[in-house]
C-alpha cells in the first residue's frame, strides 16, 4: 500500500517551500486556516497572511487588490465556498480584471465525508471551467500538489487548485516534479483507456489492476491539468483506444467527462467515452470509504462500471 496523505497537506508544505523563494506569495484565507492548510504559513510569515474571517466575497476582492499591487495570492476556502458563493467576484475581479489571482478550494468531492451535501462540491470545475483565462489544476497526490505549488505561483494568470480532504494512496513521490499543462501516462493499455483527475487517480490506478487480474489491460492517464486540456498527450491515446473512460470526483456534467466528450466531438475521433462520476445528484453525509463505494468511485467500484463495457 502506498503512502497516504492529502493534497491539502501537500498545498500547506508546497507554500512554505516558496516562502522564501518568492517574496510576493501571499496568503488569504476566510477563517479555515487549518483545514485549508494555510496556518504553517500563516504562522511563520503573519505580515505576509490574512484572515478576512467568514467573508468570502471579501477573500476574493482583497486577493484581487493584492495582486493588482504585485502580490501573488493564495486565496483558500473550501471548494463550495472559494468557487460558489464567490463566482461573481472571480468572474469580475479576477477573470475579467485579469487579475493574478490563485484560488484554492480544498476539500472538493464526495472525499470531504461527513461535512455532508453541502459542502461536497461537485460543481466547481464546471463553474470555473467556463471562465475566460482561468486555468485549472487538481493534482493527484500529495507529491504532485507540492510540486504544483512553485509553478502555479510563477504563472502570471488566474489559476484554480482544486484539492482533497481525505489522505488517499500516494501516486508519486517525493522525486517527482509536476508539468503544467500535460497529462501523465502511469500506466499502458491494449483494451482500454482511463483518463482521471485528482484524488480519483490512485483509485482508477487500483481498478486498473483489478481488471488485470480479470485478463483486461486497461491504461490510465493523470489529467491534472483540466485547462487547458492537454490534446497533444490525450488526442493520440483517443485516437488509439476504442474504449474511453474517465473517472472524477465531479458532476460529469462540466468537468473532465465533459471535457474529453467535447475533444471526442470535435476531433472526430471514433472512440465511445463512459463518464465515471456523479451523475446528476447531490452527495450524502458519510464516511469517505462508504460513500466512494456506494457511488462506485473506490477502485472495485470503477473496474465493475468498466468491465461491463470491455
Amino acid at each position: 500500500m502506498n503512502e497516504q496523505k492529502s493534497t491539502r497537506e501537500g498545498f500547506g508544505d508546497g507554500l512554505l517551500d516558496i516562502a522564501e523563494k518568492i517574496p510576493e506569495v501571499v496568503v488569504v484565507d476566510a477563517d479555515l486556516r487549518h483545514s485549508v492548510q494555510t496556518l504553517k504559513f500563516a504562522e511563520k510569515y503573519p505580515r505576509r497572511a490574512w484572515n478576512v474571517g467568514i467573508a468570502e466575497a471579501n477573500l476574493i476582492g482583497i486577493s484581487a487588490g493584492l495582486a493588482r499591487g504585485g502580490k501573488i495570492p493564495f486565496a483558500a476556502s473550501f471548494a463550495v465556498f472559494a468557487t460558489g458563493l464567490t463566482y461573481n467576484q472571480i468572474r469580475q475581479s479576477v477573470c475579467y480584471s485579469e487579475n493574478n489571482v490563485k484560488i484554492v478550494g480544498s476539500h472538493a468531492g464526495i472525499l470531504t465525508g461527513e461535512d455532508g451535501a453541502t459542502h461536497q462540491a461537485l460543481e466547481d470545475l464546471n463553474l470555473m471551467r467556463g471562465l475566460p483565462g482561468m486555468r485549472i489544476y487538481c493534482p493527484a497526490d500529495y507529491f504532485e500538489a507540492r510540486a504544483m505549488i512553485p509553478l502555479i505561483a510563477r504563472e502570471k494568470t488566474a489559476c484554480y487548485l482544486r484539492l482533497g480532504r481525505q489522505k488517499i494512496p500516494t501516486v508519486y513521490d517525493s522525486k517527482f516534479r509536476a508539468k503544467l499543462g500535460r497529462a501523465d501516462v502511469l500506466r499502458n493499455g491494449k483494451d482500454g483507456i482511463i483518463f482521471a483527475i485528482g484524488t480519483e487517480v490512485p483509485f482508477a490506478t487500483e481498478a486498473a489492476a483489478i481488471l488485470k487480474t480479470r485478463g483486461k489491460n486497461v491504461g490510465v492517464v493523470n489529467v491534472s491539468t483540466l485547462k487547458p486540456l492537454d490534446t497533444r498527450t490525450i488526442l493520440p491515446l483517443l485516437k488509439k483506444f476504442k474504449k474511453v473512460f474517465t473517472a472524477e470526483d465531479h458532476s460529469i456534467i462540466g468537468g473532465l467527462g465533459s471535457a474529453i466528450a467535447e475533444l471526442i466531438a470535435e476531433s472526430g475521433v471514433n472512440s465511445k467515452l463512459m463518464r465515471i462520476g456523479m451523475r446528476d445528484e447531490f452527495g450524502e453525509s458519510g464516511k469517505t470509504d462508504d460513500l466512494l463505494r456506494k457511488y462506485k468511485l473506490d477502485g472495485a467500484g470503477i473496474a465493475k462500471q468498466i468491465f461491463g463495457k470491455l
